[in-house]
């Protein structure tokens, strides 16, 4: 294994060199390690996981070594690991602790912060046990930060993007088009002859055009099937417009309907393009969807919208331009809306309950970004605690 830091032939700035690092290679001493940080960055996470799963350096049957403190001798106390199992480790080339939490992914502050002693140099000043405690710190301490990054990072899941963020062969994660496409092919012959390095280089069908094609395809498919559960039955609309991180202005619609066996489905119909918010444009909008998947506003008989004026307002609001068409797509005030801005009106004027709310929040926080923690929960609520 090699330092991932090589100066170029200039002697200039530093040029970074990936050099594949061999993981079931990786030193267990924490003493013996380098810094997360030389390490390329397609391979942190990697090399993260591999030393979460394997647990922290803790050799119980090792003859820890006495060292001199003033008139008495103390040496490191295996119980210790009882007391810290998750993050407490023993360099036995270095004779000092260090923490596995704060190797894998605290900030590289260089000297500062007091906190490299679990980390680099290691701790050894075993007659100050309440250092241990001391290290770990209160809850936005950097210890607890890094223990909840090591969390997220065990019970993380592939997202949503079809394109990777870093589609190269180099890439530890290349976005779930590519990811399920070499899963398919590790697990089906047939399909692994003919896709990624084993189709010819022009029919790899994996360039982002083909990937929009693809997706663009699903989700026709899917509206298809949305459609054909509708069918002649009546429906009511929910509607919702903002605007995307392009600052364009877009509509959402979601339809809500009762299927032939009796349940109340409620489907994402889709996102589409707006040139403003004004109430004709809306309705044009709709109008042009509903042409498009064969609907009818003869059919609507709902309408679920936030409490903007040119949503639900008396006289142009979008929910009387509609109501003019069809007088039985009766109008209900999104209700969700109706409760965040109660909620907001509340906290404004009660600092207890804006106290509360950011309280909820922020142990949502906490227990969602640890299944132990959600078992945890779910255990004390059943038991009635």
């Amino acid at each position: 294994m090699k330092n991932l830091d090589h100066n170029n032939e200039s002697g200039s700035n530093p040029k970074r060199i990936h050099i594949e690092v061999d993981v079931a290679n990786l030193p267990t001493d924490p003493g013996l390690r380098i810094k997360i940080c030389n390490y390329h960055p397609n391979e942190r996470d990697q090399i993260r996981r591999h030393y979460l799963q394997n647990k922290p350096c803790q050799p119980v049957d090792h003859d820890f070594p006495q060292s001199q403190f003033g008139k008495t001798k103390r040496r490191f106390n295996p119980v210790w690991f009882k007391d810290y199992p998750s993050w407490l480790e023993y360099s036995i080339t270095k004779d000092a602790s260090y923490c596995l939490f704060c190797y894998l992914f605290r900030p590289d502050t260089g000297d500062q912060g007091r906190g490299d002693s679990f980390v680099t140099e290691g701790f050894k000043n075993w007659k100050k046990k309440e250092k241990l405690q001391n290290h770990i710190g209160d809850h936005n301490s950097a210890h607890n930060i890094a223990q909840r990054k090591c969390e997220a990072l065990l019970n993380q899941r592939q997202r949503l993007a079809f394109h990777g963020h870093d589609e190269s062969k180099d890439s530890n994660n290349q976005g779930n088009f590519l990811e399920l496409l070499r899963f398919l092919a590790n697990h089906n012959e047939e399909i692994d002859k003919a896709v990624l390095e084993n189709a010819p280089e022009n029919h790899q069908m994996t360039s982002l055009d083909i990937q929009k094609e693809i997706a663009n395809a699903a989700a026709v498919e899917t509206i298809n099937v949305i459609i054909k559960d509708i069918g002649d039955s009546l429906f009511a609309i929910i509607i919702d417009e903002s605007r995307d991180m392009s600052t364009k202005e877009q509509m959402a619609i979601a339809l809500r309907y009762v299927d032939k066996l009796g349940h109340v489905n409620e489907r994402f119909l889709g996102i589409t393009h707006v040139n403003n918010t004004s109430t004709v444009t809306l309705k044009s909008a709709i109008e042009e969807v509903f042409n498009k998947h064969s609907l009818s506003i003869s059919r609507l008989r709902g309408q679920g919208y936030d409490g903007a004026s040119n949503m639900r307002g008396e006289l142009n609001g979008l929910k009387n331009l509609i109501l003019k068409d069809n007088p039985s797509a009766y109008y209900v005030h999104c209700f969700a809306h109706q409760l965040q801005l109660t909620l907001v009106a509340v906290a404004k004027n009660h600092i207890q309950i804006a106290t509360f709310f950011n309280l909820v929040a922020k142990v949502f926080n906490i227990v969602g970004a640890s299944c132990k923690r959600h078992d945890i929960l779910r255990e004390k609520r059943n038991a009635g605690l």
